[in-house]
């Protein structure tokens, strides 16, 4: 960036050039008369006299670079600083037997609902910016699949290792949800969130949903759920006499359990009943959940002064010089 720190000082060089322009052009030599100047109309003038006019050019030159620079230019150069405060998310996914079921479709094929789950989870981590996210795979039991981290390559990688029945066919919803708490529980940060994605209703664990729930308040875990299926029956691709065949079956998903918790917590609840609508969830708590940034811009200036004083000085001083040697006159 370029600006004057004094730049009232150029509306004196606006004066000041015109001024000396007009003096120097019109006064400040001796002149000697004649009654007529057709004896001298035929003797060609000498190089110097041709070129005794870029005296003014050289001190107009000379006093307007003198100006520029009394007016202080300078160039800067601007710094950034970006403070942010990031969230802290636990993901927490059910890997149950019932999320076989393909009610779901993707590019137009039938997919199971852990499969579209996981692409949209990655879709999810990939638009977050400095924030840690960890995730929690539930069945049987909950466990940790990946702890918090700002690597999203590594959780990336740990979640295209996520497979349906990893943790067990049931779902033990409680227990979910107060291991995800129990990983946010010593986080120092301020904002700490839990997404949790289940289809079915909590039939394993020690913990119930509602002891979580409350757990999770205490330490201030926000609890987005999303309850994933369609309604009524869900078709589930089966081995039987005649072969693999479709068979449709009722999952039973608690979604006033799942309304429950998200309230308790602050949270929201979502249902998603195909692939654009659970798109459209995460799109949702990624707008909703956003870093805290604080920006603050520094301006470093260097003063370009000396780059317009000197050769201003320098050409005054050459007319100077010149008018008293090359372009002097006599008398």
């Amino acid at each position: 960036m370029f600006r004057f720190e004094d730049p009232w000082l150029l509306l004196v060089g606006l004066v000041l050039v015109p001024v000396c322009y007009r003096y120097w052009k019109k006064g400040g030599t001796a002149r000697i008369r004649f009654s007529s100047l057709a004896p001298f109309r035929g003797i060609p003038p000498s190089l110097s006299a041709q070129l005794r006019h870029s005296l003014l050019v050289l001190r107009c030159v000379g006093i307007g670079l003198c100006v520029i620079a009394l007016a202080r230019p300078q160039a800067g150069e601007k710094e950034t600083e970006v403070l942010t405060e990031g969230i802290d998310i636990m993901l927490c996914l059910d890997t149950s037997g019932s999320m076989r079921a393909l009610d779901f479709e993707r590019n137009g094929r039938r997919t199971d609902r852990l499969d579209v789950v996981k692409q949209v989870v990655e879709a999810f981590i990939k638009k977050r910016r400095n924030d840690r996210i960890g995730m929690v795979v539930f069945g049987d039991q909950a466990f940790t699949q990946c702890p918090l981290t700002m690597d999203y390559g590594v959780l990336l990688s740990f979640l295209d290792r996520i497979k349906i029945g990893m943790a067990g066919d049931s779902t033990a919803l409680g227990s979910a949800l107060a291991t995800a708490v129990k990983r946010l529980e010593k986080v120092p940060g301020k904002s700490k969130v839990v997404i949790l994605v289940t289809d079915g209703r909590n039939n394993a664990g020690r913990i119930s949903p509602e002891r979580a729930a409350e757990i999770a308040k205490t330490f201030k875990v926000k609890v987005y759920t999303i309850g994933v299926g369609v309604e009524g029956e869900s078709p589930f691709l089966m081995e039987t006499l005649f072969g693999k065949r479709y068979v449709y079956q009722k999952v039973d998903l608690d979604e006033e359990t799942l309304k429950h918790i998200a309230e308790v917590t602050g949270g929201a609840y979502f249902r998603a009943q195909n692939t654009a609508s659970l798109e459209k969830i995460y799109e949702q708590i990624d707008r909703m959940e956003r870093s805290k940034a604080k920006v603050k811009e520094y301006m470093e200036y260097q003063e370009l002064f000396p780059r317009f004083a000197f050769p201003g000085l320098l050409l005054i001083l050459a007319g100077f010089v010149l008018e008293n040697t090359f372009f002097r006159k006599i008398p």
